[in-house]
């Protein structure tokens, strides 16, 4: 079967964000969103619209070092890798991250194309990308998910 795969341009990082938050607002749990891009592309203004949907109040930056930050307070845990530091896949094993992927929270990986090996087969994954041709401020956001989710019920 065919992977569900859905297109969405955004002109400023206002909407980028807003896009994330309503693919947060639909999320369940046990989800897994995968997140990929190039430096700069707009991927933790993804996680803080991803954090906002889920209805976390907490500030929300990328834990590029802690690779793990971990919020509650929203209407289910949210777990919010950045494993942009990760040297080898097998580091991966110290941060506990199957009980974050298999558990009752929602999962978003920032730069999950690095870690791809232990990836659910189930993750939606999600790529960033710029056109300059288009604009600073241009993004185009492909979502590809696995269990054909109807992802445009979200917009």
């Amino acid at each position: 079967m065919k992977n569900a795969v859905m297109t969405i341009e955004t002109d400023s990082a206002g909407e980028t964000y807003e896009v994330a938050r309503r693919i947060a607002g639909k999320a369940l749990s046990g989800a897994v969103y995968a997140l990929t891009g190039d430096l700069g592309t707009g991927k933790t203004v993804f996680a803080k619209g991803f954090a906002a949907g889920l209805g976390i109040r907490e500030h929300v930056n990328s834990p590029t070092f802690t690779i793990l930050q971990q919020y509650d307070d929203g209407r289910m845990p949210f777990y919010h890798f950045d494993v942009y530091r990760i040297g080898d896949v097998s580091e991966m094993d110290e941060t506990g991250y199957e009980d974050c992927f298999y558990g009752d929270g929602v999962t978003l990986v920032e730069w999950a194309d690095l870690i791809e090996e232990v990836m659910p087969a189930r993750a939606v994954w999600i790529r960033i990308e710029k056109d300059p041709e288009r604009g600073f401020d241009y993004r185009r956001i492909t979502i590809d998910d696995p269990d054909q989710n109807d992802m445009k019920e979200a917009y």
